[in-house]
């Protein structure tokens, strides 16, 4: 018999709460026990209301400083991860898409990618290399090669910035993407490209494990999970395929609420 192999992201009964509670109060926990197991080449969605918990498990699992982990794991690969700083997990090959993209001004685009391939492969390639690199990429995703010089994110539109985060995660070749309410503010006609380049990415690399966080159902009809979740409350409620997903547009969150894990 073949030895099981090891999954490529796992969650495992993770709690958190905000690190910093107003003074003479305790923080409240946010997730209550999650547990996800995502392997190689697979597409997770996690489906939940407003203040269900969304955000805050992109957060964690990045490793943001914001918010504390007080019970359970998540790994990566078997590394258990939980404790390693943000920067860490970045050069380990995580890859976080904000819901809001932040402008740094002064950095351009190429500078940026260039700084973050560095950190991630040690790969110190010149910007001339880098632009001769990412040229394809970026006719991949409609996006204009002036944008290569733009500072980050400065003045870019909703779906310009969305376009930018999967530029970054096609250049930077991570093993797992957390991928959070990519859909926010975008029209259908970006929507489709955002999905065109989250596909085409997977398509050169089949392996990468994807966990897409969202609201709605749009995103999950171009880019097909394999699984979907229902979070709601700080935990996952109930576990599908695309049915569940089309459960929740017919339906809402309603009749989820007060369901136990």
């Amino acid at each position: 018999m073949a030895a099981p192999t090891t999954p490529l992201f796992e969650i495992d009964d993770l709690h958190a709460r905000v690190a910093e509670a107003p003074a003479g109060e305790t923080a409240a926990e946010i997730l209550k026990g999650i547990d996800l197991t995502v392997q190689p080449g697979e597409i997770h969605a996690i489906m939940g209301p407003n203040g269900s918990g969304k955000s805050t498990l992109a957060n964690t699992l990045l490793g943001n400083p914001d918010f504390e982990v007080t019970a359970g794991t998540i790994r990566l690969r078997g590394d258990d991860i939980t404790d390693w700083d943000v920067d860490v997990r970045g050069k380990a090959g995580m890859f976080l898409g904000f819901q809001y993209p932040q402008s740094i001004a002064g950095v351009s685009v190429i500078n940026f990618l260039r700084q973050a391939l560095s950190a991630r492969k040690g790969i110190d390639l010149s910007v001339l290399e880098l632009r001769l690199s990412i040229m394809e990429w970026m006719e991949r995703l409609e996006m204009d090669p002036s944008f290569a010089d733009r500072y980050l994110n400065e003045g870019f539109s909703g779906g310009e910035k969305k376009r930018n985060e999967i530029l970054q995660m096609a250049i930077l070749e991570p093993e797992i993407a957390i991928l959070d309410e990519t859909d926010s503010g975008l029209d259908i006609d970006a929507l489709q490209v955002v999905a065109k380049g989250v596909n085409e990415v997977r398509t050169a690399r089949p392996e990468l494990g994807v966990v897409l966080i969202t609201h709605y159902q749009r995103l999950l009809e171009h880019l097909r999970p394999d699984h979907v979740h229902v979070l709601v409350d700080g935990r996952i409620v109930a576990s599908g395929g695309m049915e569940l997903a089309e459960q929740l547009e017919a339906e809402g969150y309603e009749a989820f609420r007060g369901v136990d894990a």
